[in-house]
């Protein structure tokens, strides 16, 4: 069955609203900020751009079920095609630097063993937290969830609410502490920016299913975009 793409047509005709709609923002307010990867060591938020054009993903809660199935299609991103485009994708958390590596697991009742959450996702790409929410704070991002008369939704969430939320739960009380990993109130967006400090797109999230798609962020980097429904097949438009 031919596969269907509303991504590829919604890119065409809503690339110039998206930008009109971007946040006017000061990067120089965040770009000392601190974050840290996987074993706890720091760098500064303008390093991620500083020489290169970079697709930022801030997630709201690394437990939520909407950002493991989000993250899940951003490792479908060929690392050749960021590569060859001199483009870096990040994703950043707002948990402590532990949760990156050892607290995102869920329990396999068969061979007992944790599953942490890039191997969880499958996703492979660079990823930071933001601890103290410093960067979310300072650009604004929103905390509480605004829903408008139409419903947002992502093409890339899966799950229902049910079961999306059962999942979430269980990850959390299956993890070594029992917490949310971050606040779980504050939502996420998504930046294009660099070299250094310009600012080429940039979309908070109203709410959990509010994720800018990421075809969208592709292209408005200068990149190929994808088919997500069934493999990370490149799309010519």
């Amino acid at each position: 069955m031919a596969a269907v793409l509303p991504i590829t047509r919604q890119i065409a005709r809503s690339v110039q609203e998206n930008r009109r709609a971007s946040h006017d923002l000061c990067i120089a307010e965040v770009r000392d900020c601190l974050i840290f990867d996987r074993h706890g060591v720091s760098k500064t938020f303008s390093s991620l751009f500083q020489h290169n054009k970079a697709i930022i993903v801030f997630v709201r809660n690394f437990l939520c079920y909407t950002c493991k199935e989000y993250v899940e299609d951003l490792g479908k991103i060929p690392r050749q095609m960021l590569q060859e485009s001199n483009v870096r994708l990040v994703v950043i958390g707002q948990s402590s630097w532990g949760h990156i590596e050892f607290s995102f697991f869920l329990m396999n009742q068969k061979l007992k063993k944790k599953k942490a959450f890039c191997s969880l996702t499958g996703y492979s790409h660079e990823i930071y937290v933001d601890p103290e929410r410093q960067i979310y704070k300072k650009l604004g991002m929103r905390r509480g969830e605004t829903y408008m008369e139409t419903p947002s939704s992502s093409p890339h969430v899966k799950s229902g609410v049910l079961v999306g939320s059962l999942r979430s739960m269980w990850r959390a009380m299956t993890s070594p502490a029992f917490d949310f990993q971050g606040d779980p109130l504050q939502q996420g967006g998504a930046l294009i920016v660099g070299p250094a400090p310009q600012v080429h797109f940039a979309h908070f999230d109203m709410n959990r299913l509010d994720h800018m798609p990421i075809n969208w962020l592709l292209q408005l980097a200068g990149l190929q975009t994808l088919d997500f429904s069934e493999s990370h097949k490149i799309i010519d438009i």
